[in-house]
């Protein structure tokens, strides 16, 4: 089938490199000419594992483009995918549709025979309906289908997620629209992945209900975590007991400094302005939120009481920058609230990340970035990890002692041993033990 993918950022370009490996004919458009130059020279414009190989691959067989050009890649195509941004709005913090709806009408503008329109970008309930007017309205003697189809990619491991998921939504009432879409994901039914159809308002929901319940999963054990430390218990010990509980499960139950990146923050705000705006609050939800929120800058006190209640003019190594290890991303990372507390209180932070530093360097202001983690770590006051960077997890303790002026170790994600560090010399300080 021919598809198009209109926008090639993270969603885009992972689902129109998906859809071409199993054998689909794909374009993928974006009105940013340098990033669809870069793509045509095999530059990724994110960082995610096996993806550039992917391209390559399905660029080289010829099932794979990129172009500026709409109206060529929508032409004769059966599928046309809205994979564009959705951010908060300034001001109100609802999802900010004014790209959606440009494509929409762009879309209409270019129609040229049957096709089904599918939101793949997070919109909120009530989305597809608008685009199904605007395309009407654009081309009025057009034939389509609209149809919502969420994503459920996680950064980091988007590649697997897209080729084995747990689940497929389609959202429509059209069954001429249903039968298309059912073709397009044909190579994942033969795998028995489970197809879910519901109605179109519906599939909207699921995308943001999803998030937000695990947006609260992990804002639960966290609380959990401050419990922990006050009664004297241990949060992984907490996270596996509860976890092994079939009704539970022990995904999501990771202490942490917070969750970030670009859908739980933005997605659990606009679910909070839908349920507003139909008085249906959430309450929930809005106690997920806020206590996120606090959570983030807490971490930043935490590090300051590990270093006897004074940081200014000491040196502190941060390493980990994204708000999760193996993406770049840094929307809404736990290590920017960190960091910005500790300079409020006047520490120097040095900081490292494998993949975030260029996006990091216009977030935070007056850090010192350096090129690996001992260059962070020498002569600091303390260290302080915030990513759980793979690279992160085994670092030589004897090491970090002597090239550390004080041997204060603060580890926000739990992947040391408190008894082994502590026996290394350190002052050391975890999360929930």
């Amino acid at each position: 089938m021919k598809i198009a993918m209109i926008g090639s950022g993270y969603v885009g370009l992972v689902s129109g490199a998906c859809f071409a490996d199993f054998g689909h004919d794909v374009v993928c458009v974006d009105k940013d000419a340098g990033k669809i130059e870069r793509l045509l020279a095999g530059v990724m414009p994110i960082y995610e594992p096996g993806l550039d190989d992917l391209v390559a691959r399905n660029v080289a067989g010829k099932r794979l483009r990129f172009t500026t050009d709409l109206g060529e890649g929508v032409r004769g195509a059966d599928a046309i995918f809205i994979a564009v941004g959705t951010p908060s709005r300034r001001g109100d913090g609802h999802a900010d549709l004014s790209y959606v709806y440009a494509a929409a009408k762009e879309i209409g503008e270019a129609l040229d025979g049957y096709a089904v329109v599918v939101t793949k970008s997070t919109v909120p309930v009530g989305t597809g309906d608008e685009v199904e007017r605007i395309l009407k309205e654009a081309n009025p003697t057009a034939e389509f289908g609209v149809v919502s189809n969420p994503e459920f990619l996680r950064e980091g491991a988007a590649i697997d997620d897209f080729k084995r998921p747990d689940r497929i939504v389609i959202g429509s009432e059209d069954p001429r629209a249903t039968a298309v879409m059912q073709q397009v994901y044909r190579p994942l039914y033969l795998n028995n992945a489970p197809i879910l159809v519901t109605g179109r308002r519906t599939a909207e929901l699921i995308k943001y209900a999803g998030n937000a319940f695990l947006a609260t999963k992990i804002t639960f054990i966290n609380e959990i975590a401050d419990l922990c430390e006050k009664v004297g218990a241990d949060v992984k010990d907490v996270s596996r007991g509860i976890g092994l509980d079939n009704r539970i499960g022990s995904k999501f139950l990771h202490a942490g400094p917070g969750y970030g990146g670009s859908c739980f923050p933005k997605d659990t705000l606009a679910l909070l302005k839908t349920s507003q705006d139909h008085e249906a609050p959430q309450r929930i939800v809005e106690a997920v939120v806020a206590v996120n929120d606090t959570r983030k800058r807490a971490m930043g006190r935490k590090v300051i009481a590990a270093m006897g209640g004074e940081v200014r003019d000491r040196t502190i190594a941060v390493l980990g920058l994204t708000f999760k290890p193996n993406t770049d991303d840094m929307r809404d990372s736990p290590a920017i609230s960190v960091i910005q507390t500790l300079q409020d209180a006047g520490a120097l932070i040095r900081a490292y990340d494998p993949e975030g530093m260029e996006q990091a360097k216009p977030l935070l202001a007056g850090v010192e970035f350096v090129g690996d983690a001992w260059a962070a770590i020498e002569g600091a006051d303390a260290l302080v990890i915030v990513t759980e960077w793979d690279a992160f997890r085994g670092l030589d303790l004897a090491r970090v002692k002597a090239s550390l002026k004080t041997p204060v170790l603060v580890d926000l994600r739990n992947i040391y041993d408190p008894a082994q560090v502590r026996a290394a010399g350190f002052t050391y300080a975890s999360i929930g033990r």
